[in-house]
């Protein structure tokens, strides 16, 4: 059996396997370790589970989802409602300081906004990818830039320098371009990926994070 259908094979298997994701419309398409994933998903929450389910698998080095969502009628919901809740879930959440705001166009949920982490931004869009109604997020939120990049650079360094799941024969190179973090070097597993990637995040005034890694498998 080629490598080229194992990995197909296993990330299918994954997708049926995992309790989050209903799989019924989902194709999978892999060249060489890069996985696509094309079909319609129910929600905006498979959506992304489906793809996380992608990197769990061995030998996927890189996802590409293709997915469209599909709201059954009974999850769908105006914009005015949909709006209104996913306000009041951002207020409601103690990771997402005040002043981060939504609104709702056909089942795209937009935020704006200003942080300082980008952690917290990331919580934001975590907090209503669930919610019944929405077919997509896009995420405006702004972080302020007060900080020096040396100093970033540095602070994410050493981050990843003491966290356990990034392994000594990963090697992963860090630089600033203003406030952009610049990833390179390769990880062994998505896991790692995954970890050096919430790290770079983490650093006050980080506005985005570009990831440059290899993943080795």
């Amino acid at each position: 059996m080629s490598k080229t259908k194992d990995v197909r094979q296993s990330v299918e298997a994954e997708l049926v396997f995992d309790p989050l994701v209903d799989s019924t419309d989902i194709t999978v398409h892999n060249l060489g370790g890069e996985v696509r994933l094309t079909g319609t998903v129910p929600s905006y929450l498979q959506y992304l589970e489906a793809a996380t389910a992608a990197q769990r698998v061995g030998g996927v080095t890189k996802v590409h989802n293709n997915l469209e969502v599909v709201l059954p009628t009974f999850h769908e919901r105006d914009d005015a409602t949909l709006a209104e809740t996913a306000n009041n879930v951002l207020l409601s959440n103690i990771a997402v300081p005040v002043g981060v705001v939504a609104t709702a166009d056909n089942g795209d949920v937009t935020l704006n906004g200003v942080v300082r982490y980008g952690s917290e931004r990331q919580a934001a869009e975590q907090a209503i990818a669930g919610l019944t109604g929405v077919r997509g997020v896009k995420n405006k939120i702004e972080i302020s830039d007060d900080a020096d990049p040396v100093d970033v650079t540095l602070l994410v360094s050493d981050a990843l320098d003491r966290n356990a799941l990034i392994l000594d024969d990963s090697e992963v190179d860090v630089a600033t371009n203003a406030n952009t973090v610049i990833l390179t070097g390769h990880v062994r597993t998505w896991a790692e990926h995954d970890a050096v990637i919430a790290a770079a995040w983490m650093a006050p005034s980080v506005y985005d994070v570009r990831d440059d890694l290899y993943i080795t498998g």
